[in-house]
Parts: C-alpha cells; structure tokens; sequence
C-alpha cells in the first residue's frame, strides 16, 4: 500500500508540474478529478473481488466508473468562472486573467484526467500480493465517519433543521458583513494630497511643501525613505494642477524596521494628524497607484466621490458645504475636501455708457486699454531659429493697483484727458478657479477616504445623513456617487445579471448527468450549504465582502458540487445493482469518505498559502483564499452528512431512468458489505 500511495503521489504531481506556476488558486482545482480517478483505481485494483480479472480492465473500468461525474464536475467548475470573464473596469483587469487561467488549466486538467491519467495508472499501479488495510488515517476517518452518519441517518429532521439553521444563521451575518470594491493594497508608498489657500504664488507654496518634507522625515526617520513633492503644471501638461494643490509622494522602508507605527494604516493616520496640524491647508492620505486609478475611473482622488450636478453656480457651492458638514457627522469620513471653485483673483473692468457717451469716447478705446493689461500680440521676434513673442502691455505697477490703473488717461473726442475710472468702474474681485463640467451640465465633486469601515456602509450612512441636512433645489439639481463605491455598484449589477445564468447552467448540467431533476437539486444544496462557510470565513476574520470575496463564492459553487455528485453518482450505482436503500447509503458514503476528503483537503490546501500571504497584493486574494477554504469544509461537511440524509427522499421512484451519458459498468461480485468495507 506504501507503494500505491507513493505511486499515486507521483501521477499526481506529473500532471500539474508544468502548472505550479500558476498559483496555489490552481493546484488544488486541476487534481481533483485525478485524485478521484487515481483513488478508485487504487480502491479497486486491491479489492480481493476483481483478482480474477485482468489489471488494464480493472483500471479501465475504475476509469470508466468515475469519469462521468468527474467530468461533468470539471465542467460545473468552468461554468462558474464565466461570470468573471463579463466583468468590466477594473475589477475585469483585475480578475479576468485569473479567469482564463483557471479554465484553460480545468480544461487541460479534465482532458489528461481522461487520457493520460488513466494510462499511467494501468503503468505505474500495482496489485498488492497480499491484503492491505487502508493507511491509518483513512481507518481512522472512517472509525469515526461510520457512527455519526449512523446517528444523522436515524435523525435526519434534526440534521436538516441544523442545516437550514446554519443557511440561515449566514444570511444574517451576511447583512452584517459590510461590501467593499476590493480591499485596499499596501502598495509601499503613501502620497499626501494637500490643498492650500486658493491664490498661494509659486514661492510661498514652495517653501510649505519644503517645510512638510522635512517635518516627515525628522518625525518618522524609520519609516520614510524618500519624499518628494509634485504640484503645479508641468511643460508638457499631462496632469495638470493648480499652486495651490500638491501630491506629497512618500517611500518608505522595509516594515521590520518601523518603531512608531506596526501597520501601513497606522502610519497614514500618523502622517495625516502631523500634517494637519499646519496651517492652511487640508491634508487626505491615500496611495500612488490607488489614487491614479481612482482619478482615472471617477476623476476623484478619494475612496468616495460626491458629484453635485447644478446650474447655479454661487447656489451649487453652498450646497457643497451643506454636504461637506454632513459629511463630517459620518463615523469613518477621513480627508473630506470640497473641488475648489473660487479664488482666483481678477480685475473686473465695467464701462459707464453714458459717460463714454458723454465725453465722446469710443467703447473700443476702453477695450484696448483692457487688452493691454494682459497684453496686445504685435508679431514676433526672431532670433536665428528662436521665436519670441512681440507683445506690447501695461507695466506691471499700473496692472497690479486698481488705483492706479484707474488713474490711467484716456483721451476724450474733445482732446481732453480723462482718468480711466471717471468712465469705468474698476473693481478686484474673485472668480470661479476652476467650473467643471460632465454631460454639459456643472458639478462639484465633494470626496473623502473611508477609515475603519466599509465603503458601502459608509456611503449607506453618509445618503441618510445628506438626506436629512441637505435639501437640493428643483429641476436638474442631482448627486451621483463615484469613487470605489461606483466601480462596486457596477460590479454588483453585472454579477447580478451573469451569476443567475450560470447557476442555472449548472443545475442543467447536473440534470443531463444525473437524469433525474431531483438528484439534481439534491446536488445543488451543496451551494447554499458551501456559502455558510464562506460567509462564517469573513465573519470570523473580519473581512467585508467584496469584489474579491464575491469572485470566492462564484469558484466555490463549483468546487461544492463536485464531491456531491460523485457520491449520489455511486450510490445510485449500488441501488441499480440492486442493494437496499439504508444499506446503499451507507456503504456508498463510507465507500466515497476516502476521495471526498482528498479532494477536498486538496482543494483547501491548494488556498491556504493565498489565505496566510502578506506580500504585496495579499489583501485581495485573501478574502478570496477565506471563502474558498471555510466554503470547501462545510460542503464537506454537507457531502458527508447531508446528503445521505436527504437521498431517500430525493430518489428517484424508478431507477432504471435512461443515462443520457450511459450508466457506469457494474462489476461482477457480490455488493460488499459494511463489514468488508471497513
């Protein structure tokens, strides 16, 4: 039996070598119609009953046997992963390659499961000479298996009742868990977007952002590498940015070296209270890449993006400042900052008609006076091969000074001169800085990051709260929510459409392999079951659900039905053979603990290095590795227990149904009893 095992071990690991590259989401999915297949080969080329037949007969029907629900179980699996491949944004950039690679290794995994595997199985097992008990784990498993199914079969009311309990124990939790688009990555690097007094000139915010650089690096010596900062409009405007707005880029060093902060989140709110405490300026923390992908997708900068739609300029911001104090009322708002729409400083220059009119003086005359205060193009310059413009202005005392620019003369039709304020009114004033628009309509976009909690919760509070404080005017007056919240409200309605579709696909497939519509739904309960477990591994590791954790679910009800229709496969099979119901149920279950645990411990352990990760990313596959691992055990759970229960009432009435795949052979023999089974 040692050699078996090693035997087995060894055709495993030849026909995933060349895909350990792709990750432990992988390994334990492409082994699990081999470790089924290699499992019952085993099982049957030791059985004492098939000695008088020939060993490539044996291992072709142990082939033959399982390859239907192993088969359709492959296929159940790739059907799930289809609704990831319609994602959009950047949860379809983000998931859809890890899609692809899953399918096309179940595809290659379910074709050498069904050519190759058998082959080297007929090469490379053996019979033993003598009898052979099962390992020691196995005889434990099934010392133990044996009387607690015993026990669920003569309470099979209780055992339901615990099951639907548990479903729904989970839908409540589920409520509770908070959504999110994905978990947020520790990218190694912080940026510190800060926003200052509108009208700040080039040196003064030069020497705030010199004064902020240094600070950092004298408080967190330990912590922070490098910082730099960016504002301003380069020469070649691809990111455009006001004096008054900066992207503070922080690297830092290698954690094992931190001493005043343990997390990448503590250190952010550390960073964040230290630069607030600087005058005249709001400070939000986020990441480099997060940012970018932020203001790409919703044109914000933060977690969480409030679009004020209004036509009244003047109205729309005291409507953005209602918003912004109700914001401040919400538990987890963090760096709340308003798009800024005033403060840049203009000369406004009105002309008196009449008494333009009465002195005889052109309104064209005051127009080029107006024009040479930013300046009148008289031609070019050329200088060998340079260009420079000729333009002719006021000089900058006169354009600086309202009073003396309204001293300026200006000739009257009678020659007389005339100071250019006793025919104009000349007023400083502040304009709109910036007037953004979207569809031609104007916005404001109030953002802010989300601290300590979900974003759908937060925003589900921050609704109530600007429901409550703020009233908007009638007409086009509207607020749109952008920012991380977007992309998971977008993602939700599409797996909304998508994952119903392919729910039904699967328990169509389960029809055409089991022939029978309540088999099939017997099967099927492994997915309700399956995602008690995933909700309990968020629960239990505080985890919201995402985009991530929702791609979890959708792998796992695959993985779910796997096992079940390998065991309803088998004890049909020893029902068309004749053997009572009670006992079919029994030996069928005891019979199928062996590949059900393999498959399942396989297929956990394939997830748990994904679980454990904390490099750079770890923070999105690990809601996914939680729901995959806690789901496969309480399916287990459900294959074990919950299935045999229900089999006597989901059986079919006749069971000499047509196999629209063709039934699996029998072999020759008396059923094996309990007792030879253990």
């Amino acid at each position: 039996m040692k050699n078996t095992r090693i035997t087995s071990i060894a055709l495993l690991l030849i026909l995933v070598i060349s895909l350990l590259s792709l990750g432990a989401i992988d390994f334990g999915l492409v082994v699990d119609s081999s470790v089924i297949m290699v499992e019952n080969a085993v099982r049957r080329l030791n059985d004492p009953r098939e000695r008088h037949r020939s060993h490539l007969e044996v291992v072709r029907d142990a082939a033959i046997e399982v390859r239907k629900p192993t088969m359709f179980g492959e296929l159940i699996i790739i059907m799930v992963y289809l609704p990831i491949l319609t994602l959009e944004g950047v949860e379809g950039k983000l998931f859809q390659p890890m899609a692809l690679t899953v399918v096309f290794s179940l595809v290659g995994s379910m074709v050498l499961s069904l050519t190759l595997m058998p082959v080297l199985a007929s090469w490379c097992l053996r019979r033993s000479p003598h009898a052979e008990s099962d390992p020691w784990p196995v005889r434990l498993a099934v010392w133990l298996y044996r009387p607690c199914l015993r026990l669920a079969l003569r309470h099979r009311l209780a055992v339901v009742g615990i099951a639907g309990a548990s479903v729904l124990l989970a839908v409540v939790l589920f409520r509770g868990l908070g959504a999110e688009f994905i978990p947020r990555l520790s990218e190694g690097g912080l940026v510190a977007n800060t926003i200052r007094l509108p009208g700040m000139d080039l040196t003064a915010s030069a020497a705030l952002n010199t004064r902020v650089e240094r600070l950092l690096l004298a408080e967190f010596p330990d912590e922070i590498r490098h910082v730099w900062t960016r504002f301003g409009t380069a020469e070649v405007a691809t990111d455009p940015m006001g004096i008054e707005l900066g992207d503070v880029f922080i690297s830092l060093r290698p954690r094992d070296g931190w001493t005043k902060a343990r997390t990448q989140a503590d250190l952010s709110d550390r960073i964040a209270h230290l630069l607030r405490d600087l005058p005249g300026q709001t400070v939000a923390m986020t990441q480099p890449i997060e940012m970018r992908i932020n203001e790409m997708v919703s044109g914000a900068r933060a977690d969480v993006a409030i679009k004020l739609f209004g036509d009244d300029m003047d109205l729309l911001r005291e409507k953005a400042a209602e918003i912004e104090v109700a914001l401040y009322g919400v538990d987890g708002s963090d760096g709340i900052s308003v798009e800024q729409t005033t403060g840049q400083p203009a000369l406004r220059i009105r002309a008196d008609s009449e008494a333009l009119a009465r002195h005889g003086i052109p309104a064209g005359e005051i127009m080029e006076v107006v024009e040479a205060i930013g300046g009148i193009h008289l031609g070019e310059v050329v200088e060998g091969q340079v260009r420079f413009p000729l333009v002719a202005r006021l000089p900058a005392a006169i354009r600086d000074d309202p009073d003396r620019l309204a001293e300026l003369p200006i000739l009257a039709a009678g020659g007389e001169r005339l100071p250019l304020g006793s025919v104009t009114r000349i007023e400083a004033t502040q304009e709109p800085l910036t007037i953004t628009r979207e569809w031609g309509q104007r916005r404001i976009v109030i953002q802010c990051n989300v601290q300590g909690r979900d974003v759908a919760s937060f925003v589900a509070d921050a609704q109530a709260a600007i429901a409550k404080e703020v009233v908007l005017p009638p007409g086009r007056w509207r607020i749109e929510w952008g920012g991380q919240f977007e992309n998971l409200e977008r993602a939700r309605a599409r797996l909304a459409l998508v994952v119903p579709v392919a729910l039904l696909s699967i328990f169509l497939l389960l029809r055409w392999s089991l022939g029978s519509t309540m088999l099939a739904v017997l099967v099927y309960t492994a997915v309700p079951v399956a995602a008690v477990g995933g909700v309990a591994g968020l629960w239990l590791r505080g985890m919201p659900f995402s985009i991530s954790a929702a791609v979890g679910f959708i792998a796992l009800a695959g993985v779910a039905v796997l096992n079940g229709l390998v065991m309803v496969t088998f004890i049909r099979q020893l029902r068309r053979q004749g053997t009572p119901l009670q006992e079919a149920i029994e030996q069928g279950s005891i019979i199928r603990l062996r590949p059900v645990l393999m498959t399942a411990l396989v297929a956990a352990f394939g997830f748990v290095p994904m679980a454990l990760a904390t490099g750079m990313g770890a923070e999105v596959q690990r809601p996914l590795a939680t729901v995959v691992i806690a789901g496969i055990l309480s399916s287990t759970l459900l294959t074990l227990f919950l299935i045999p229960v229900l089999y006597g009432w989901f059986e079919p009435k006749t069971l000499d149904e047509s196999d629209p795949v063709g039934a699996p052979p029998t072999r020759p023999g008396p059923t094996p009893t309990t007792k030879e089974i253990a």
